[in-house]
């Protein structure tokens, strides 16, 4: 039986190709000629790698949350919650990383508007989202259990109200806000924050980090 041809480009760089556009532009922004153009790649290689562009979409979506599973799981490892959560929020105030990230979360942006055709990519995006609620909140839980924040503090209210500010972020970012003005709202947010204030040299170092 003959052997299909190789195919004549690298997979996984494709698909970081492709986090980027649906990052930037979300799902609905995303057309495949954009897609096409983006990664390279020919209309027939996309679809035999990839499936059809909701296919690509979750391809690049399970890439991307574990990368970023990891990236959350080292900042939320912090014994400050009051550092950990900062640092987390800031992570949504429009300023790109110097390797060029897109600033915000692809789970939130890539359904910031989407059609009822769009509506299973939304659910999924949902459940992802839900899903990394559960993770902070049990945190927060380990927090509370160990003396960092108050024992009387309802972990899972505060963990939706963290992911609310968070979002709001995302969607201001997206609007034309500058990073230095939602800088200050984080900072803002973290004056009511419950947790410990640990004004030691060594937090004040993790926390500027």
């Amino acid at each position: 039986m003959a052997r299909g041809r190789p195919r004549e480009f690298d997979v996984d760089e494709a698909l970081d190709k492709a986090i980027l556009l649906f990052w930037r532009r979300g799902y609905e922004g995303t057309s495949l000629a954009d897609l096409i153009d983006a990664m390279g790649i020919t209309k027939p290689s996309l679809y035999a790698a990839f499936g059809n562009k909701e296919e690509l979409f979750r391809k690049a979506v399970d890439r991307y949350a574990e990368r970023r599973i990891a990236t959350l799981d080292a900042i939320l490892d912090q014994p400050s919650s009051r550092c950990a959560i900062e640092g987390f929020l800031m992570m949504f105030t429009g300023a790109e990383a110097p390797d060029g990230t897109p600033c915000g979360c692809l789970m939130v942006q890539g359904a910031l508007v989407c059609s009822p055709d769009g509506e299973s990519v939304k659910d999924d995006l949902l459940s992802r989202r839900m899903s990394n609620l559960k993770r902070l909140c049990e945190r927060l839980e380990r927090w509370r259990a160990d003396g960092d924040l108050p024992a009387d503090t309802d972990t899972e209210s505060l963990g939706r109200y963290v992911i609310t500010v968070a979002n709001g972020l995302v969607v201001q970012a997206n609007g034309g806000a500058k990073p230095e003005q939602l800088q200050k709202v984080v900072r803002q947010f973290m004056r009511t924050w419950p947790g410990k204030r640990d004004e030691s040299p060594a937090v004040a170092e993790i926390c500027a980090a």
